[in-house]
């Protein structure tokens, strides 16, 4: 990288791919979800050092709980093990970490997990990463009207007081928009990724399964961005 190449201000990662990346391998899909965890520090301590200020990663959907019972156990259990104990970089680092998505059904020992990492780095003033768990878009597009019209009656606001930014602030963050999403594993969908923030992000879909997504396959996909024209729905 060099200083010529124009860095994404907000980048959404949907880390697809990681059941069968161990399937290939003959192994538990539970092992691709373990290699992920260390893939996934790997491209945070070098997003952070390119200089993207907002990483959004879509870790758990709330279609997810639809798997396999164990499978979404040991996932639960991963993430608790995560946010005690594998997360020291982020300290180093100074990432600021946030939660996007419905605290209900997670388990109350992962949420105490969540709260601790969210309330240690919350001056954190580095990278931003947002971490979509348990989280689909449309829910929070529910969640969202929901808050505006209790806002409403309760003469918080006016009608006319809402519009696109009044709604991206109102969120589950206020985030900037999303300039680029990368989906893992070759599908070529959002799966109810932030399509609100996505309106505008340029898209790449890479085959690699995430826990082979190294820093050398983030340059590519930098390098992708680069190349592309963002016209924001304007002619050129």
């Amino acid at each position: 990288m060099n200083n010529e190449i124009i860095i994404p201000k907000h980048v959404g990662i949907i880390m697809d791919g990681n059941g069968r990346w161990a399937q290939e391998r003959g192994l538990a899909r539970t092992v691709g979800h373990k290699t992920a965890i260390a893939t996934l520090k790997e491209l945070c301590i070098y997003m952070a050092d390119l200089g993207v200020k907002y990483a959004s990663l879509y870790a758990f959907s709330t279609e997810n709980f639809k798997r396999d019972s164990k499978e979404v156990d040991f996932i639960m259990n991963l993430f608790i093990k995560v946010f005690n104990k594998e997360f020291d970089f982020i300290k180093e680092k100074k990432i600021k970490v946030l939660f996007s998505g419905r605290r209900e059904p997670l388990p109350s020992n992962v949420l105490k997990a969540m709260d601790k990492i969210v309330e240690e780095t919350k001056n954190n003033t580095e990278l931003v990463l947002n971490i979509c768990l348990n989280y689909g878009s449309h829910a929070e597009i529910v969640d969202t009207t929901k808050k505006l019209c209790n806002m409403y009656k309760n003469g918080e606001i006016k009608i006319e007081d809402i519009n696109d930014e009044f709604i991206q602030k109102n969120l589950y963050h206020d985030l900037p928009p999303l300039d680029f999403v990368i989906r893992t594993s070759g599908e070529m969908r959002l799966s109810n990724f932030m399509m609100f923030q996505a309106s505008y992000a340029e898209f790449y879909f890479p085959k690699v399964y995430f826990p082979d997504f190294t820093k050398e396959e983030f340059d590519k996909a930098i390098e992708i961005f680069n190349n592309r024209d963002r016209r924001f729905g304007g002619i050129k």
